[in-house]
């Protein structure tokens, strides 16, 4: 059956204006001031968007699909994530990592878990490796993960800067990028190397050495929990300017942002308030991951779990609380991680597109209806499709 979405404001990011938009299957098949489609054509399922925003659906690019954490022994591994977890928060595309726990979360765990969601209905990709140097593979090499497994797009979540590392040197992560960036020439990908970002007072040291002293270029790499103090956030300003990509972390707890993290909304006005590109800016949420807090000498006290739903929450207080545009605020989790890891079908609402859709109510700016892949998962509100074992 068609689809068409009648009467609603679109952002493509870009601001387009009150469009209707046509969903041919699973793709967006026409935009234009005002489609009719003859009744005697083809059944024709409208939908009405007046009074509602129509943005591309959200992408979350650093998701624990298969559950992280465990920093509090074994009982502390969270849970698999579950479909709903993520399309109530309007995701309708998923990048899936492995994090501090690379030998009891396995790699051909998180590719058949990235399997299934997809097969429920939305889109995922997954990233080869996890905190540790050696990298955690499935074909035993970087770059062969890369060019021959599908949904293999690049490399993380890689630790620096954190007391959980594998503690790497220049020269480690240097080999390990240089493989990424050929997987990813080789096989059209991206092949970008996600970086989790510790505490130390070391913080960007191996990446400036890389950018300054490899012919790697800046562009290979994108650090996440830049927001989780206000010198790593300060030194993520410095980097983003030279052309680096900066990712923050939506997920979080009161007592990290009474310690000094930087809220997501007022991280993002203040990089661009800085001459920060907007382009170079993105959200990821660390859904399903865990929350561990650690006294200072590193001792774990206890966790909380990551939840896609902080995704757009963040990117909301963003345009209400700090004025920031939408179409300036959305781009942090649309076209920016379309473009950086080269999913050429997502982010933005074309013709041609992959139909992932977000409606949001014009006034609330609460999210109202969800498409992926031309489906309808949330309308109005209510969960439509749910995952294989949810109730």
């Amino acid at each position: 059956m068609l689809k068409l979405i009648k009467n609603g404001e679109v952002y493509s990011p870009d601001y387009l204006g009150k469009k209707d938009i046509l969903i041919t299957g699973n793709k967006i098949g026409y935009i234009a001031d005002n489609i009719e489609v003859p009744k005697d054509f083809a059944p024709v399922e409208v939908i009405d968007a007046e009074g509602k925003i129509v943005v591309p659906g959200f992408i979350d690019s650093h998701v624990h699909i298969c559950g992280g954490g465990g920093e509090g022994s074994f009982k502390t591994r969270t849970p698999e994530i579950q479909l709903t977890d993520i399309t109530t928060g309007g995701v309708t595309t998923v990048i899936g990592v492995l994090g501090t726990d690379g030998t009891t979360r396995t790699m051909t765990n998180l590719l058949a878990k990235a399997r299934g969601l997809e097969e429920e209905g939305i889109s995922t990709y997954v990233l080869t490796g996890s905190y540790q140097i050696p990298v955690r593979t499935i074909t035993g090499n970087i770059q062969d993960d890369i060019i021959l497994i599908d949904k293999i797009i690049g490399v993380g979540e890689i630790a620096l800067s954190d007391h959980r590392s594998s503690e790497p040197t220049v020269e480690d992560v240097s080999k390990l990028a240089a493989q990424a960036r050929v997987g990813g020439i080789l096989s059209g990908k991206a092949g970008i190397v996600n970086i989790h970002m510790g505490d130390s007072k070391k913080m960007l040291d191996i990446l400036f050495n890389i950018v300054e002293n490899t012919e790697i270029p800046i562009s290979q790499f994108i650090p996440t929990h830049m927001n989780r103090n206000p010198y790593l956030f300060e030194e993520g300003i410095k980097y983003a300017k030279i052309g680096g990509y900066v990712d923050f972390t939506t997920s979080t707890t009161e007592k990290f942002l009474e310690e000094g993290e930087v809220k997501c909304s007022k991280a993002l006005k203040r990089m661009l308030q800085n001459g920060v590109s907007k382009e170079n800016i993105t959200f990821t949420s660390d859904g399903q991951g865990s929350l561990p807090d650690f006294d200072e000498n590193g001792n774990y006290i206890g966790l909380q779990v990551g939840k896609v739903t902080s995704l757009y929450e963040a990117v909301r207080d963003a345009i209400v609380e700090e004025d920031i545009p939408v179409e300036t605020a959305i781009r942090v989790i649309t076209s920016n991680p379309a473009n950086i890891y080269k999913l050429n079908t997502k982010g933005y609402i074309r013709e041609n597109m992959d139909a992932d859709i977000v409606l949001l109510n014009k006034d609330s700016l609460e999210i109202d209806t969800v498409i992926a892949m031309g489906k309808v998962m949330v309308d109005r509100g209510e969960v439509k499709v749910k995952g294989t074992f949810e109730k």
